[in-house]
């Protein structure tokens, strides 16, 4: 009797076992919702794949699919077959900010796709134009206290990741800034450079060769902890406790229903190769935390991106359209 219960449960485990040994058996589609060469999300994606199609042993084919923010290459992932052939590496943008901003959405960000890993955050940085009295966040937050409404602020347009930053940042210090928006974020960082602006909100790689040039003075990053490659940069919580960054992860998405066997072997060949020696070199000259987290524990911080994000959105007044 025992033997037979035995017998049945191996069989009743069997076809996942085989799928997971199987798979992968052809090249994978890895969309990318972005322009090819973009800062940050394109280079990330490109400096572990190599890693990845050798772990799985098949080729990861990288598919830049722009358009609409994002919202098209990641429409092709949600109406994909779930079979583990068709991924999506993408930022907050199509899976959070995007339910605060359009009243229709193409796809439902929770239902159809399968959190599988977040890969990377890019360090962020609050910067200042050298004329701004202030050398870290706290002389910062005294100095736009004493001048309500006379700063001006930068970021890369109306519902990026860094205007949501910058709201929970006036949210956490009750600050009273002006928004400015701009069509990127490399425009957002020439303002304040060139003193048009005094406030904007960067990656720390991007802001790191202007601070040492003389022209901005970088305050801090918005991540909880400093970046090993520059821990002389404080975080801004050390500071302003009360402050919690919205994420702006990049992260590895399966289309809805993706079999566990598949999930399983996915999240674990990402996670070594996010961790292999050359790779996470890479990631620290970028300034970028490498996260290489479980299915779980991406699920459960985008489930956090949307109260983040929605406070956020709530006390700039935005609203889908």
């Amino acid at each position: 009797m025992n033997r037979s219960i035995g017998t049945i449960l191996f069989l009743a485990v069997l076809p996942a076992l085989t799928l997971a040994q199987a798979y992968p058996v052809k090249p994978i589609r890895l969309m990318v919702p972005f322009e090819p060469g973009s800062v940050g999300v394109d280079y990330a994606v490109r400096q572990m794949t190599p890693k990845l199609s050798e772990g799985l042993g098949q080729p990861v084919v990288i598919e830049n699919r722009p358009g609409a923010n994002g919202m098209i290459g990641a429409e092709m992932v949600a109406r994909a077959a779930p079979d583990g052939y068709t991924l999506l590496f993408t930022t907050p943008s199509t899976h959070i900010t995007s339910v605060f901003l359009l009243k229709k959405m193409p796809f439902d960000p929770v239902k159809d796709f399968t959190p599988i890993s977040a890969a990377v955050e890019p360090a962020t940085s609050i910067v200042v134009h050298a004329s701004v009295p202030a050398g870290n966040t706290r002389e910062f937050i005294e100095h736009a206290k004493r001048n309500p409404g006379k700063l001006s602020y930068g970021s890369a347009g109306i519902g990026s990741t860094y205007h949501f930053a910058a709201e929970r940042l006036k949210q956490a210090a009750e600050l009273d800034m002006l928004h400015v928006p701009y069509k990127s974020a490399p425009s957002a960082l020439t303002a304040v450079v060139s003193g048009q602006i005094q406030v904007s909100f960067t990656t720390l790689a991007s802001a790191m060769p202007h601070a040492r040039a003389g022209k901005i003075r970088i305050l801090g990053v918005l991540e909880r902890t400093r970046h090993p490659r520059y821990p002389d940069v404080p975080a801004v919580s050390e500071t302003l406790p009360a402050f919690e960054k919205p994420g702006s992860w990049f992260g590895f998405f399966g289309p809805g229903g993706l079999p566990q066997p598949i999930l399983a072997r996915l999240n674990v060949e990402i996670v070594k190769a996010l961790n292999a020696p050359e790779v996470r070199l890479k990631y620290e000259e970028a300034a970028m935390f490498v996260i290489g987290n479980t299915p779980e524990q991406f699920a459960a911080s985008i489930t956090r991106g949307y109260e983040v994000y929605g406070k956020a959105a709530k006390a700039a007044g935005i609203k889908p359209e």
